[in-house]
């Protein structure tokens, strides 16, 4: 593998003296690595902070959309309209409970799904739409609620990637069935690499969470004058209306739940750096309009990923001078999911997005972690003018 002096796969952020202490401090003194009292804490939380009544600590996003697939008690025929500009994860664990993936084609502006996109779509099969919230990013969720609402359809909202962002006022995450939020290594913060959090409104989802994440743990249904008789304690399958669930084993660790919390503290002061240093990026290449951000200025956006797309089939070679020329790796994402050999084994390959394809094959990622410094960011600008200036002659 080739070393480059700015690497795309950078940690997110670095962690304070006090948050490394917090950790080492848990390990230390805490009487449960793992369901003790930072997990109750963090998702009291986490709850408040993003305005929910229900929270609970998983061990990382693709785990929540796995539960939030099983929560939505899916049937043969079913079917869950995903947008095909998305990470797999997103998509597959519907697959995985017999429903149909439908591909949703993303707004070439804004680069996510959209009501008007979504509505495509939408038939009287469908069960369930998944919202991603991409390069962190929200989508319009008033106006893709007011569709769910009037189709009866459920809303999974995939907000890895847009911790702390807002639509009027409102945090992503709160306005679907289900969310789940992401704490990976590359996240605008991250718990020692992996992590998540799943958000539902529902009570009887709530109640069901804990047995379902944690495998099929819960009480004996009858009194008991020894707490080890028969066992120490019971598991069965998690029920929803009448519907057994299997159980799953998808627990975080207390020590990132201890991180967590302290990281909350200060994640909107990171997304507000990332948010002042992609405009002030953005802002010094306005004189090269074939390299095409996405610029906003709000808590719409945090700024997790800094992508654009290069006009007139650049791009190749743009990276290609970027890597050999400067040392900078940057990245292509996300190839559409229609294409991906995987799906079209499980029959999903049919695609009618050309608004996916044609970003796909033009967007340039640049490296963009928390963790960079000023100097580092500059040097990604100056010489992605460098580079734009020699494929202009």
């Amino acid at each position: 593998m080739a070393e480059y002096k700015i690497p795309f796969s950078v940690r997110s952020h670095h962690y304070n003296e006090e948050e490394i202490q917090l950790v080492v401090e848990c390990m230390r003194k805490s009487n449960s690595l793992t369901q003790g009292e930072s997990l109750l804490e963090l998702e009291d939380k986490f709850a408040r902070y993003v305005g929910v009544e229900h929270a609970f600590g998983i061990s990382n996003a693709t785990s929540g959309l796995e539960l939030a697939a099983q929560l939505c008690q899916l049937v043969p025929g079913d079917e869950v309209v995903v947008p095909g500009h998305t990470f797999t994860s997103s998509a597959y664990p519907f697959a995985k409970q017999s429903a149909n993936l439908v591909w949703a084609d993303i707004d070439s502006e804004t680069r996510v799904v959209s009501a008007e996109q979504l509505e495509k779509c939408v038939t009287k099969n469908t069960k369930v739409i998944v919202v991603p919230h991409l390069y962190g990013y929200a989508a319009d969720m008033p106006e893709i609620m007011e569709l769910a609402t009037s189709m009866n359809v459920l809303v999974v909202e995939d907000v890895a990637q847009a911790i702390g962002v807002e639509v009027d006022s409102q945090m992503a995450g709160s306005y679907g069935d289900i969310a789940v939020f992401s704490f990976h290594a590359h996240k605008n913060i991250t718990t020692l690499g992996e992590g998540g959090m799943i958000v539902v409104k529902s009570e009887k989802y709530a109640n069901v969470l804990p047995m379902l994440r944690h495998n099929g743990h819960c009480d004996f249904q009858f009194e008991r004058n020894n707490y080890w008789v028969p066992a120490m304690g019971n598991v069965d399958f998690p029920n929803i209306d009448g519907t057994s669930l299997w159980p799953n084993n998808y627990c975080i660790g207390e020590a990132q739940c201890a991180l967590a919390s302290k990281l909350l503290e200060r994640v909107d002061s990171i997304n507000s750096t990332k948010r002042e240093r992609a405009l002030r990026i953005i802002d010094k290449l306005v004189e090269y309009p074939e390299l095409r951000f996405h610029r906003v200025s709000n808590r719409r956006h945090n700024y997790h990923l800094l992508a654009a797309s290069l006009a007139d089939g650049k791009r190749d070679n743009f990276i290609s001078r970027m890597a050999k020329q400067y040392g900078i790796q940057c990245a292509v994402q996300y190839y559409p999911l229609y294409r991906y050999p995987f799906y079209e084994k499980i029959g999903f390959s049919d695609a009618d997005c050309p608004n996916t394809d044609k970003y796909f094959d033009n967007m340039v990622s640049f490296p963009f972690g928390h963790s960079l410094t000023d100097t580092e960011l500059n040097t990604i600008t100056t010489s992605t003018i460098s580079v734009l200036d020699s494929l202009r002659d």
